[in-house]
């Protein structure tokens, strides 16, 4: 955005006030366009007009900082000059961070799960403190450009190195699946494109920040994308607060929503009409189980019985929305044998759960027992997510790299504070979304006749029925908790619609979601790309490569691997925010151990190193595939239905045992192995100093950068 380089104190403040001036503008400019489509919208504009405007819009706007900041210089590339402030650089990381996890996935595991769901934002709120206490003044310290970059210069040697690349192409592969998951999610919402067809348009808006710009371009444009998703986040939350109790301060006075969703709780878990519908559940995945037993007698007959179930209705004149989404159950059902097959299992595992009181969902106040072996496992899990979160947090390479890229150490502390800071913002707002939408759906939706439910929960249906779907199963013709499915995926972006705000903030909000998660994926593309060029292409198959061509080289990654991440993310594989647990116990285990004790220890050495790193990945990645249904049967590592966890552990959670692994494993190796060489220790020395590297260091970073 300018080329001033940091330097004195007047030319860093004038930098940063340049800066604010920018952003200031473009601040008025995101609420006054927001003020103009709801003009419009009042004068009749369309929803497809809305929601193009707000996709090309916002889009165009990152695709003109990144067309802005393209750059071939190594040093922009990589870690932006080394000059952005404290306060920009804990915007860009904090919306870095504010994933599609962070931003639909958070609201939407508390409404399901009730308050269990604050494992995750305990668990990510304490990992940045780890960052600021045990790496990132470190990780400055030393300077150059990426996570397995420290990790080779360390240790020494190549082994450590590559073990470092595959982990971070690894991590940030699950990671980045998801974030284009959600962007393919937010653009078929506000086009009404198909899905895989908005992922490959969102993709396009990625690919121009971090494909031309690296670093320089992916830093700029995630500040203004943190703009847009803040306010995005916010403006919902306080206008359903103002709507529901008077305040526009949800975070005080939200606990009025709880206390009467705790009572509509206690009501619908003795409603007959409810008890009767999870009867007929319970009765339907017996059927499920039924059919199983002979699949194609069980397709003939469905398809037989759904067509006269639809001449009756037409006979009948049943509401138009009945009779709608039966003749869609009838074209999207299962042509072939092993479609009905994987559909039975669908249907069974479905009814089950939704004959579950409450549909399944925690009570939202609920506390886990306090005796007993469920409580006991509950809490487990509890504690072990959250210490997954934490240590995957502190260990992730796309936020680390983050710390490289402020002029010195005293800004990396800094930025970690305001990088917390501009976070807690929106963790102070989901966990009262969450109630607040349990609350409409409560008083406002359930009870409601199928002839007269609001037209967004059937365009979300059509657009996928894994995140909403209705089905009168009582045929009392009125909607019960039980007979509705909502996904965690979408409450965040169904939310304005729930509570009958205005469609520019139904948009809005879509518009948020789509700067969380191109924010996020320009990042891991980034450091994919970086770990491939920076640490593999140079560090080992080519040494004597220029910068241009290690750049170029780095663009070209970018590029594959957003396509093969398009693909995979196309297939739908599971809901955000289960899935992207995986990738921080991955994280943890892996990097973790090995930079931290590089960091405090220097008698840590490279076959430390590589024996805890391999043993903490591997165990991770073995208990996952173990007590994951399809790695099980895939690989054949256990029986079906066998529960082989550790201590009641979920999958997800495996780090807490692949990190203890990991720092013993370093621990006795380092011990029982010939001590780190002259070089890595007194690198271990100076990571502890004071002051920055000298500039003359082979190691350290630009001079003009310390």
């Amino acid at each position: 955005m300018s080329s001033l380089r940091p330097g004195s104190a007047e030319s860093t403040r004038r930098f940063a006030g340049k800066l604010h001036r920018r952003y200031g503008l473009f601040t008025a400019a995101v609420v006054l366009f927001v003020v103009l489509l709801a003009v419009l919208e009042r004068h009749g504009w369309s929803r497809g007009w809305i929601g193009g405007s707000f996709l090309i819009g916002t889009v165009l706007v990152y695709a003109g900082i990144g067309l802005a900041s393209r750059t071939t210089d190594e040093a922009e590339y990589y870690v932006a000059g080394r000059r952005v402030p404290a306060m920009y650089n804990g915007m860009a990381t904090a919306a870095d961070w504010m994933s599609a996890a962070s931003f639909i996935g958070t609201a939407g595991v508390l409404y399901l799960q009730g308050f269990d769901g604050l494992a995750y934002i305990l668990g990510w709120t304490g990992g940045y403190c780890l960052v600021a206490i045990l790496l990132a003044p470190y990780l400055r310290r030393f300077g150059q450009f990426t996570i397995p970059d420290f990790l080779g210069a360390r240790y020494g040697g190549q082994a450590v190195r590559l073990i470092a690349v595959a982990a971070t192409v690894l991590v940030s592969f699950v990671y980045v699946v998801v974030q284009v998951y959600g962007v393919g999610l937010v653009t078929s919402h506000l086009t009404g494109f198909s899905f895989e067809i908005g992922v490959f348009v969102g993709l396009g808006g990625v690919l121009v920040c971090s494909f031309l710009g690296g670093m320089r371009a992916v830093t700029w444009t995630q500040v203004a994308q943190y703009i847009v998703l803040i306010i995005a986040y916010t403006v919902p939350v306080l206008w359903l607060s103002h709507n529901q109790t008077g305040s526009w301060l949800p975070v005080f006075t939200y606990n009025q929503q709880l206390k009467v969703v705790s009572e509509r709780e206690a009501q619908l878990l003795a409603d007959p009409a409810e008890i009767e519908v999870r009867r007929l559940l319970t009765e339907r995945a017996e059927e499920a189980q039924r059919k199983l037993r002979d699949v194609p007698a069980a397709m003939a007959s469905d398809a037989e019985l759904l067509g006269r179930e639809i001449e009756r209705m037409h006979a009948e004149n049943a509401p138009l929305a009945q009779i709608q989404q039966a003749e869609r159950r009838l074209e999207r059902m299962p042509r072939s044998e092993p479609e009905a097959r994987a559909a039975y299992q669908r249907e069974r595992d479905q009814a089950l759960a939704q004959a579950q009181p409450l549909a399944g969902l925690a009570p939202q106040a609920g506390q886990v027992e306090a005796a007993g072996p469920a409580g006991t496992q509950a809490r487990a899990n509890f504690l072990a997510l959250v210490f997954c979160l934490m240590l995957g947090t502190a260990a992730l390479p796309h936020v680390l790299t983050r710390y490289y890229t402020t002029p010195s150490v005293s800004q990396t502390r800094r930025s970690v504070g305001w990088s917390l800071s501009f976070i807690v913002l929106l963790y102070l707002s989901a966990p009262a979304l969450a109630v607040l939408v349990k609350y409409q759906v409560f008083t406002e939706l359930v009870g409601t006749s199928f002839g007269s439910l609001p037209e967004w929960i059937r365009r979300w249906s059509k657009l996928d029925p894994s995140l909403v779907s209705v089905q009168d199963i009582n045929g009392d013709g009125f909607l019960q908790f039980a007979e509705l499915r909502l996904g965690a995926d979408m409450i965040v972006l169904a939310a304005p619609e729930l509570g009958g705000l205005p469609l520019v903030v139904t948009y809005l909000v879509a518009a948020g979601g789509l700067a969380a998660a191109l924010s996020t994926a320009d990042g891991l593309l980034l450091t994919i790309s970086n770990a491939l060029s920076h640490d593999f292409f140079f560090r080992i198959v080519r040494p004597n490569a220029s910068a241009i061509k290690r750049v170029m080289f780095s663009k070209l990654m970018v590029l594959v691997t957003a396509v093969l991440a398009a693909w995979v993310a196309s297939l739908r594989i599971t809901a955000i925010l289960p899935f992207v647990s995986a990738a921080f116990s991955l994280a943890a285990a892996t990097f973790f151990p090995a930079l931290v004790m590089g960091i405090f220890w220097k008698r840590a050495n490279r076959a430390g190193a590589v024996a805890g790193m391999l043993a903490g990945a591997g165990l991770c990645l073995w208990y996952m595939a173990r007590n994951l249904a399809g790695p099980r049967a895939f690989f054949g590592l256990g029986e079906p239905g066998a529960d082989l966890r550790w201590f009641g552990i979920d999958p997800v959670a495996a780090g807490v045992f692949g990190v203890p692994l990991g720092c013993v494993v370093l621990l006795v190796v380092s011990l029982i192995t010939p001590a780190p060489g002259p070089a890595e220790q007194a690198m271990a020395e100076r990571l502890r100093q004071p002051e920055p590297w000298p500039a003359e260091h082979p190691r350290s970073g630009p001079p003009s950068a310390l």
